[in-house]
This record gives C-alpha cells, structure tokens and sequence, in this order.
C-alpha cells in the first residue's frame, strides 16, 4: 500500500507545473495527511497547509472565559472532551473541576439531555462547539430538551460555521491559496453548492474530499489538476456521502432552533454571520442570556501562533514554543490540545 501511495504521489508532482499552496481545511484532513507521512513527500513543489476546521482551536479565549462564568454561578457543565484542556486566561476547565466544579465530560449532546433529565436539581449547561456538523446534533438535543419540558437544560452555544471564514481566506490579500481540500462531513450536511461563490468569486478551485488515503490522493491529484489547468470549479470527490444540495432535513432542524449570528474566531477576530445564537422563541435555553454572560478581556499568552497556524499563514516548526514548553503534556494553545489541532498532528507524526 505505501510503495503505491508513493507511485502515487510522484505522479501527481510529475503533473504539477508549478508551486502551489494547497490548504486542507478539515482538522480530519490535517491528522490523515500527517498520519499518512504525505505533507513532506509533496514537499517542494506543492505545500499543504491547514485551515480552520478544528472547532477546539478556533474557539476564542473569550468564549472559554463564558464557561467559567457559568461554573462561577452554580451550573453544571456538560462538555466534549477536547474542551476540558483548552486555556483562557492561565486556567482550563480541568483546574476548575480540582477545585470542585461541577464539569462533566459526555460523548452527545443527547447525553447531556438525558443527564438533566435524571438531575432535576441541577442547572445543566451544554457547551455547545462545533460547525455544521455538530450544530443539527446539538439541535436535536434542544428538541428533546423540549419535548420533554426539561427547565433545566440550557445550551451555551459557540458554534460556528464553515463559507465565512472561507471567504475571508479566498479574499485575504496575505494569505495565498491556489486551491482548497473541502471537508467531507460538513459537506454531508451543507452540499457541494455551499461552496460555489469560492470558485465564481475569487477563481479558486476545490475539491470535497473523504478521510481515507485513497481519497485524499485522488481528490489531491484532482486538485492539483484544476489549479494547473486554472479551471476553477467545485468538485464532489465525496458523492458517497455528499450531495448537491447536502441534508436539507439536518439544516431544517438546525435553523429552527438556530439562526445566523456574529462570531469571534481565535486568529481571525469578528467574522459577521458566521456563528450560531439561539432563536429569540428558544431563549429559555440559552445559557448566554439565562445566566446573564459577559464578554470579558482575556490576557492572551504571548508569542503563540496558534491563530496565524489557523490561517494557514504559519506552520506549528514556526512557533518557538513548538514541542518545547508547548507540547501535548503541556500545551499553551488549542492547536496543540484537540485531536484535530494542527500542531497535536505535527508533534505526533512529523512536520
């Protein structure tokens, strides 16, 4: 399989006339690639660089400081793993569940759900961190919440979602992107014509890839053929799992207890419409306003590149405090912390 894979790949470089940048959005992308050992054998002539679709790093400090603010007044926080390590302010949710706050780890948000429902006594708050993916699941959950009447189930949501900040990148003046590797389970539920204002608007093509090895080449071998042949165009190389228009049930559900809302993305700052906020008629579960949360001033830690590795503007070997006194034991920044985190992938299988 490797000595293919290599075949493979000598072939794409043989087809590629020039330097490119290529940028894998997805953070499943980026651990695949590194895993796979194959940003370095395409190395020089095309550089893959990531994006920001690990919804752990694009997680603003400020956000986090929300959750402590909710551990402050009494709640209960329901949480995704990769969430408990993620610093704001010196501090992370593991130091606050030492010191006795009520932080729990779950695998759903349905856990969650079923969670409060046997606690009745507990105000229960979900973190809700994620893009499109995640957000219907969460959705799902505030139904259930619902339908069961439970008056204690609130949702703190920081979800996000993927075109904008994609925008940003295609328009970025500092930030060249010959062509971009789309995620393939934010495309199950947003469809490949999400994505088409990238190659009308600013003439960049992309292409909508699986996780497994074959499909990374392939759809990486297609990529680089666009971009060669300066054919800007949105390809499905997913159609197993992606369709045109993606699941229009997932997104009815979504929006109906979501709707489009400011966003303030860690590396990139405020990006309009690009987050998610709860719907004014489902306000009795949203944390941010039943627990009357404020967007307070965080200390940020100093030479971090973790929001310029986000953009793809910097590399993880950039940062001098890359696999020093920034490791996966140790980390000062969500890159180094999610399993999807840009420099957890690098420290773990090689730059």
């Amino acid at each position: 399989m490797m000595d293919e894979a290599r075949r493979y790949i000598e072939l794409i470089l043989s087809e590629t006339p020039r330097e490119i940048r290529l940028m894998e959005v997805c953070g499943t992308h980026t651990v695949s690639i590194s895993r796979m050992g194959i940003r370095p054998l395409l190395l020089p002539k095309i550089r893959l660089i990531s994006g920001p679709g690990c919804p752990v790093c694009v997680t603003a400090e400020e956000d986090i400081d929300k959750a402590f603010q909710l551990i402050d007044k009494g709640a209960t926080l329901l949480t995704f793993g990769d969430m408990m390590r993620v610093p704001s302010g010196g501090e992370t949710l593991y130091h606050r569940k030492s010191r006795g706050a009520d932080v729990r780890v779950v695998y759903s948000p349905i856990d969650a759900v079923r969670f409060a429902k046997l606690n009745p006594q507990k105000l229960c708050v979900f973190l809700g961190v994620g893009f499109e993916t995640t957000a219907p699941t969460v959705a799902g959950a505030m139904e259930l919440a619902f339908k069961d009447k439970l008056k204690n189930f609130f949702v703190l949501s920081l979800m996000k979602t993927m075109p904008i900040p994609l925008r940003f990148i295609s328009s970025h003046p500092d930030l060249r992107v010959d062509g971009f590797i789309l995620p393939g389970h934010v495309s199950t539920i947003i469809g490949r014509k999400a994505y088409e204002f990238i190659a009308e608007e600013f003439s960049i093509p992309a292409v909508i890839s699986g996780f497994e090895p074959q499909d990374i080449l392939v759809n990486l071998r297609e990529l680089v053929r666009l971009v060669s042949s300066k054919e800007a165009r949105i390809v499905n190389g997913y159609r197993r799992a992606v369709r045109e228009n993606g699941n229009e049930d997932a997104r009815a559900l979504l929006y109906k207890y979501f709707e489009p809302a400011d966003a303030i993305w860690r590396g990139i700052g405020l990006l309009e419409g690009s987050g998610l906020k709860i719907r004014d008629e489902f306000a009795f579960m949203d944390a941010e306003i039943q627990f009357e949360l404020q967007r307070r001033k965080i200390k940020q830690v100093k030479g971090c590149k973790c929001g310029e590795v986000i953009l793809g503007a910097k590399v993880p070997t950039d940062c001098p405090f890359f696999g020093k006194s920034c490791t996966p034991l140790t980390p000062l920044g969500p890159c180094m912390i999610s399993s999807e985190g840009t420099c957890a992938a690098y420290y773990k299988y090689g730059s």
